[in-house]
């Protein structure tokens, strides 16, 4: 899978620190200009569905199943590798310094019809919720909290990113409502 991009959170001084790390799925769903996003009210961001990949499931099985449960995807087909966006970000128990993320990418389609979510509790406490927006009005919003906002999470650098690249690459160009 290509190498998207590969990052250090400006907070980790050294790499020397003790480290572990996650492998992660995130899910493109696209309809037309619209992308299948989380919104979190807690961050006040939007995010590609996906998360962590149990230990010794498949990849695939695991992005099936992240996709389920945070947006209720039915009959999830045509998975297509899109790419790797790796990050070194600080961690906050007092095991590790630093996770090693390893967010796979992939595209995919759905049923039109979404069925019941699976939240976690803290994905229910922290307002998520599942919306098909404007791939355009999800980039201005990031980019407005990554310049606004003192709540914003670790992820919606990355997010942002990946949004930006997804436009690019997978719509149309007489689909972006604006440029940027």
């Amino acid at each position: 899978m290509r190498l998207l991009k590969s990052t250090v959170h400006p907070d980790i001084e050294s790499l020397k620190q003790t480290s572990f790390e996650r492998i992660a799925t995130r899910a493109i769903v696209l309809k037309q200009d619209k992308i299948l996003l989380l919104y979190t009210a807690r961050y006040d961001d939007y995010t590609l569905p996906g998360g962590g990949v149990d230990t010794g499931e498949d990849i695939i099985e695991g992005f099936k199943r992240e996709l389920l449960e945070e947006t209720g995807a039915k009959n999830i087909h045509n998975i297509k590798p899109f790419g790797l966006y790796e990050e070194l970000r600080p961690w906050y128990k007092d095991d590790f310094d630093i996770m090693k993320m390893k967010s796979y990418c992939f595209s995919c389609e759905i049923d039109a019809q979404l069925g019941e979510t699976n939240l976690e509790d803290y994905e229910i406490k922290n307002g998520m919720k599942v919306v098909w927006l404007p791939i355009i009005e999800a980039i201005k919003h990031n980019e407005k909290i990554i310049a606004e906002s003192d709540k914003k999470g670790m992820s919606v650098e990355r997010e942002l990113f990946l949004l930006k690249l997804i436009q690019k690459e997978l719509i149309p160009t007489n689909q972006h409502c604006l440029t940027y």
